[in-house]
Order: C-alpha cells, then structure tokens, then sequence
C-alpha cells in the first residue's frame, strides 16, 4: 500500500545529504521495503554546471547515479523507521549503468527505484531517471545502511 508523500524537509530526517549534495527533493509513490519516486528539480544554479559544460549544460551522470541511490537510501531509512538514529547508507556498487539521454537544467528529474532483494543490512535496488516520459539513465546498485555515529567515530570505517 502506497504512503503518503515526503518533502525535501522530511527527507533530510532520513538522509544525511545537505545541498548542494542532497539530490532527492520530494518522495512520492512511497511502498515500505519495496520502491518510491524521487523527484529533483535540476536548476541551472547547480554548482557542477559551471564547469560541466560551459557551453552546453549537462548533468553529469554520476550524479544522476547518486539521486536514484539517494531516493532508495530514504526509502529504506523510512521502512525502517530509523528518522531519529545516525544511520548512513553506503554505495557498495553500481551495475549496469546506462546513460540514454542528457539531462539539463530545467528538467524536472523522475527517479522510480525498486528494491531487488536484501540481505541484513545490505539492500540491492534498481532505479531509472526520467525527463518527462524520456528515459535517461538506469542503473542497479548496492547498499549498506550503517550506524552513523560508528562511522563519524572512525573515517576508516568508511567503506568508500
């Protein structure tokens, strides 16, 4: 059964982002433990458009990589009701990552993931950005949630 939806102030509860690295602005379509939609709203003020590219404004892919992994990391964090506990969720890996179409500013960025399988407390998600109904990149990923206040104690502790 679908929830209600999340907005930008909800999911900075859930996620430890903070512009200009939060990526993810609204939740919606929201199934616990299973998928939702994230949206972002790509505004030409996005400091990695200055240099990529001057001349042609493209958002760069892993980017686009790190919303949709951003949208699963809040969903996830939300199912398990963790708003109120440290908890950081770590990219393990990214398969099968395609990049179809650019993305620019002005685009308003859809972002459905789904949850593929999980094992403890490492999830596998596959996730796909829209333009409109223009699909533009896809990719599966893996993550893994961790106490956050175990990794701010230790910088080693960061699998990255």
């Amino acid at each position: 059964m679908a929830e209600s939806t999340l907005d930008v102030a909800q999911i900075k509860k859930l996620l430890p982002h903070r512009p200009p690295m939060l990526l993810v602005e609204r939740l919606t379509d929201i199934v616990k433990m299973e998928s939702a939609t994230g949206w972002k709203a790509v505004g030409i003020n996005e400091p990695y458009f200055l240099g990529h590219f001057p001349d042609y404004a493209v958002m760069p892919g892993v980017l686009i990589v790190e919303a949709m992994a951003q949208t699963a990391g809040a969903v996830v964090v939300h199912s398990l009701g963790f708003e109120r506990e440290k908890r950081i969720v770590y990219f393990m890996a990214i398969d099968k990552a395609r990049f179809r179409k650019p993305v620019h500013p002005g685009d308003m960025m859809r972002m459905p993931v789904k949850a593929l399988r999980r094992r403890g407390p490492v999830w596998r998600f596959e996730g796909q950005a829209y333009v409109g109904d223009t699909l533009c990149a896809e990719a599966e990923f893996t993550a893994m949630i961790h106490d956050g206040a175990e990794a701010s104690d230790d910088p080693s502790n960061s699998p990255d």
